[in-house]
């Protein structure tokens, strides 16, 4: 694949995938330029082609932005981004599968009966609908293996997840839109994880705040560590491509305290602006060579086979209002299990020797 088709076909994702909205400016020619270390020919080149798919339009002195959705239409309605969009995810999940080391039999006949067993679900013949306990907070593998088997955990009720940073998980919470909020958030100068942080979200509210695991964080790399990265220093002046993650999540407030403080500056790391949703996309971006480096999870990083440069080891906790609800009670006793830990640690890059422990603020 061509330099400028790599490039058309990164802008795609974020399209498709969300992170430029409809409307939306794209990077300019000369900030891409600067990240693919390459022409503004190149750059325009790779636009004229997202021009010709319909998915963005330059006008003069207004530089290149996202298509605006038809009226009245969401913007993946139009069958073009449907299909589109549709192929993305496919592709994405076949090559992380592969990165895995399954082959293409086995994901074809993984997909087959996950079909069969989704189809057997959605049965109009099956029960009432479960019940719902909303999550709401920062990415975690853990907490994405638990959804897919809350109805175990909690039987009679699903986990309806929204992976939007920790502190979107508090202010949910806060708002009474989530019944849990997952996070992360390290107040640097008491050294304590999320307390501060859920007394300043939830003034004066007695919040329940149960451990799910310490987790390792650090540089997602290649296999190998070709460019020799040993720490956040390495990132500026030395025209590595970075993914980050983004505004409000645990790991980006902790990324840029350590900045601060290790006295990097964020302009000169390429790419400090683009931002991933969680450590899977983060980890996905750099398997694919579309980043040399990002901040994210070791079981992320494991997942895709890549290198990993552990940084800290940082506390996840679920926060909740009321840890006696139903559904929520039921996953906070299951979290205290032996079972539970096999499960976490079979992850990778977790400690859960205080997983389970509650403590309680307010």
């Amino acid at each position: 694949m061509d330099l400028y088709q790599q490039i058309a076909e990164s802008l795609r994702r974020d399209i498709l995938g969300g992170r430029l909205k409809p409307g939306q400016r794209v990077p300019t020619v000369r900030r891409l330029s600067a990240e693919w270390h390459c022409t503004p020919g190149t750059v325009q080149k790779a636009f004229r082609e997202l021009q010709l798919s319909g998915l963005i339009e330059s006008l003069r002195g207004r530089g290149s932005h996202v298509v605006q959705a038809p009226p009245g239409r969401q913007p993946e309605t139009t069958p073009l981004l449907r299909r589109a969009g549709l192929v993305h995810r496919a592709e994405s999940f076949l090559l992380e599968s592969l990165t895995a080391g399954h082959s293409i039999d086995e994901v074809e006949t993984a997909v087959r009966l996950a079909m069969d067993r989704w189809r057997a679900v959605s049965s109009p013949e099956k029960s009432a609908p479960a019940q719902t306990v909303r999550f709401v907070g920062s990415h975690d593998l853990a907490v994405a293996w638990i959804a897919s088997h809350f109805d175990e955990i909690a039987p009679g009720f699903r986990l309806d997840v929204s992976f939007t940073g920790s502190l979107g998980g508090l202010i949910a919470l806060a708002e009474g839109r989530a019944d849990i909020a997952g996070s992360h958030l390290l107040d640097e100068e008491g050294g304590v994880y999320n307390d501060t942080f859920v007394r300043r979200i939830l003034p004066g509210r007695r919040v329940a705040l149960v451990t799910l695991a310490r987790r390792r964080v650090g540089l997602v790399v290649a296999p190998g560590n070709p460019l020799g990265l040993m720490g956040l220093p390495d990132l500026a002046g030395r025209g590595v491509r970075f993914v980050n993650r983004q505004r409000g999540s645990g790991t980006r407030v902790w990324l840029d305290q350590q900045l601060q403080t290790q006295g990097v500056v964020a302009d000169d790391i390429v790419g400090y602006e683009r931002e991933a949703l969680t450590h899977s996309e983060v980890a996905g971006l750099v398997a694919e060579g579309e980043a040399d480096a990002g901040l994210a999870l070791e079981g992320s990083a494991a997942a895709f086979g890549l290198g990993f440069i552990p940084l800290t080891l940082e506390i996840y906790d679920l926060v909740a209002v009321d840890s006696e609800a139903a559904g929520v009670s039921d996953l906070v006793r299951w979290l205290g299990t032996s079972a539970a830990r096999q499960v976490v640690a079979a992850l990778g890059g977790y400690e859960t020797d205080v997983m389970g422990r509650v403590r309680w603020v307010g």
